[in-house]
């Protein structure tokens, strides 16, 4: 099973290392072994699915202080499985891909290498056996990350892009220290088995903070979620992943549709065990995963930059993911990501064919008329929307619907609002899936002669990931249904944890038709009025003719909700005024000089030069001198016997 992780690992080495004896046969080489691991993952699932068995793999101490002890241990157990599955199978996809998408690149090889690197870190990631190894891999897919946004390094938007994703995603990596650091405290262990397997106990642990009693396990969770939220662009964490577009296409798929995203929800469900027992944490995971979904859906409305537009559409499609684990439903959450996974990268990779055949030109409003021109690009995008509108049949059908069904079962406040928000996250999506569909396919031709006259599909390297993905998309909802969330299925077993009082998916079935229905409608009439509103110009009509009163609206959108304005212009500018001139200024160059090297140097020197000014060579004033010194040392005599 260590050669799942392995060989990823020495396809990196073997690209990094010999690219100059094995020339192309790189690309091969690093190809190859991530199949032969997907191949292994394969093989250990259908293992799991008969078997049901978890294996640990523990190989040699790592930290040993006092009573805490953390091994080099590996679990693998159905959510591992799962993991395992989705990212050995897309990057098995996005190396056969960039093999022809990135040919004429000078640094091929370097790329290539720094894809198996990712998967290799993702891998270390989903298999460890505690958190302080998961940190490891949690660390070197944000390492692997920035190589990779980073690749075009000439470019001053990829660095900054990159630079953004690792400043942010450190935000959300303290707070999991602090998570850490905090079960180290309460358990004395990292090891998942005494973790997980203790959580209950800790929930009528209070700390007193102040006047004020928190619950010990309500901090933990709440640290864990907000470390999750940085890899998996939650509100407030989020505008890294749309400026990660600057990297090549081909690592906007790898990052978006199976590893770096989904890093965040797989760790809520591997801590289950612990968030079942914080009904506080749960609502504010509830809450911010809802309130993501409705903040990308309107923001991806009006984006012009295609791959930007299905940048956000991941954004709110993990927002789902993140509310579902809110409401405990682990199992659909993952069910949604595994999904999710196949029709995201079949979309970005669909993308990147369209963007590689137009010489790299990403504006839709430069686009149209390509539906004769690329036909296969047009039915892959064409499954990869529908599939991500929810149309019947289709992947994302049977998890964005459960999802949105479970949290109307709920009954609660925060399980409505966030059946509200999902609701209109539905219509926004299919929307600018349709937006996306007709300015790029359906609308008149906007780009050059030039740009046109060459555009042509592409090879085999380009194909193959293109039809795979599609077929996929459009059969593994279906297929995989009753194996992940179907009743009475044990394929989680305990790597999943619910609390009987939390499990409401045997309610789903007593909602009223009109709600189970009702995110079909909106899908429909999402795709409908896109349609009508570019096609008939009615959107001219509503936005030209009247833009004084939807300008502000749609600027609102198109500007992200300004939070990218806000962080630049009251977050980031005043860290950096205070750092210089409270910092810096008052601080480093004040305060530690005074009291440092200036200051001991002054009163050094100012000591010396009273020394040097009372060596007159006069004998009078060395007999005044002695004399105040001999009445001074009489005075203190007299106070200590007095």
């Amino acid at each position: 099973m260590l050669l799942i992780i392995l060989l990823p690992f020495l396809g990196f080495l073997g690209g990094g290392l010999f690219s100059r004896f094995f020339g192309r046969g790189v690309c091969l080489i690093t190809t190859s072994f991530v199949f032969l691991s997907f191949i292994y993952s394969l093989y250990f699932l259908i293992l799991n699915i008969n078997t049901g068995d978890v294996y640990i793999i523990k190989l040699f101490p790592w930290i040993c202080v006092e009573s805490l002890e953390v091994y080099w241990s590996f679990c693998f157990d159905s959510l591992t499985s799962i993991m395992l599955i989705v990212v050995t199978f897309i990057s098995t996809l996005v190396h056969l891909y960039s093999t022809e998408y990135m040919k004429t690149d000078p640094h091929l090889f370097r790329f290539m290498s720094y894809l198996s690197l990712f998967t290799f870190f993702m891998l270390i990631l989903v298999t460890s056996n505690n958190l302080l190894q998961l940190f490891v891999g949690w660390e070197g897919v944000g390492v692997s990350s920035y190589l990779l946004i980073n690749f075009w390094f000439t470019r001053l938007q990829a660095n900054k892009a990159a630079i953004k994703a690792m400043l942010i995603n450190r935000i959300g990596d303290f707070f999991l220290l602090l998570a850490m650091l905090s079960i180290i405290f309460c358990f004395n262990s990292l090891d998942y088995d005494v973790v997980l397997n203790l959580g209950f106990l800790s929930k009528d642990y209070n700390l007193t903070i102040g006047e004020f009693q928190v619950s010990f396990i309500d901090i933990v969770c709440i640290l864990l979620f907000l470390g999750a939220m940085g890899k998996s662009a939650q509100l407030g964490l989020h505008s890294w992943l749309p400026d990660a577009m600057e990297g090549p296409t081909p690592v906007s798929a790898l990052i978006h549709a199976a590893t770096m995203v989904t890093a965040g929800v797989f760790l809520l469900a591997r801590c289950s065990y612990l968030f079942e027992f914080s009904d506080l944490s749960l609502m504010i995971v509830c809450l911010i995963g809802a309130t993501t979904s409705f903040f990308a859906s309107t923001t991806g409305l009006f984006q012009n930059d295609m791959k930007r537009v299905i940048a956000y559409s991941t954004c709110s499609q993990l927002g789902y993911m993140i509310f579902s684990c809110g409401i405990s439903n682990y199992d659909v959450g993952m069910f949604h990501l595994y999904n999710h996974a196949f029709f995201k990268a079949l979309l970005f990779l669909g993308a990147g064919s369209i963007i590689h055949s137009l010489s790299d030109e990403q504006d839709l409003r430069k686009m149209g008329g390509l539906k004769n021109v690329l036909p296969f690009s047009y039915a892959a995008i064409l499954i990869g929307s529908l599939a991500l509108g929810g149309f019947p049949f289709l992947a994302g059908f049977y998890s964005k619907d459960i999802i949105l069904e479970a949290s109307y079962s709920t009954y609660t406040s925060i399980g409505q609002f966030s059946f509200f928000l999902g609701l209109l996250a539905v219509f926004f999506t299919a929307f600018y899936s349709m937006r996306v569909l007709f300015l790029v396919f359906l609308s008149n031709v906007n780009g050059s002669k030039n740009s046109i006259s060459i555009v042509h599909e592409g090879n085999f390297g380009i194909f193959i990931p293109l039809f795979l993905l599609s077929i996929i998309s459009i059969f593994i909802g279906y297929l995989s249904y009753d194996l992940i969330i179907g009743f009475g299925t044990d394929f989680w077993g305990a790597s999943i944890f619910i609390l009987p009082k939390h499990y409401i998916l045997s309610d789903i079935e007593f909602v009223n038709v009109v709600i189970k229905f009702l995110p079909l409608f909106l899908a429909i009439f999402g795709f409908l009025t896109s349609y009508l509103l570019y096609r008939y110009g009615i959107f001219n009509f509503f936005f030209i003719k009247r833009m004084s009163s939807f300008k502000s609206l749609y600027f609102f959108f198109n500007k992200k909700w300004y939070f990218d304005r806000i962080y630049n212009q009251y977050v980031s500018q005043n860290i950096l005024n205070s750092s210089f001139f409270i910092a810096y200024n008052y601080i480093d160059r004040g305060l530690l000089e005074v009291v440092g090297p200036f200051g001991i140097t002054n009163i050094i020197i100012k000591y010396f030069v009273f020394i040097v000014k009372i060596q007159k060579d006069v004998l009078s004033s060395y007999l005044t001198y002695i004399f105040f010194l001999l009445i001074f040392f009489v005075f203190i005599f007299l106070i200590q016997i007095l």
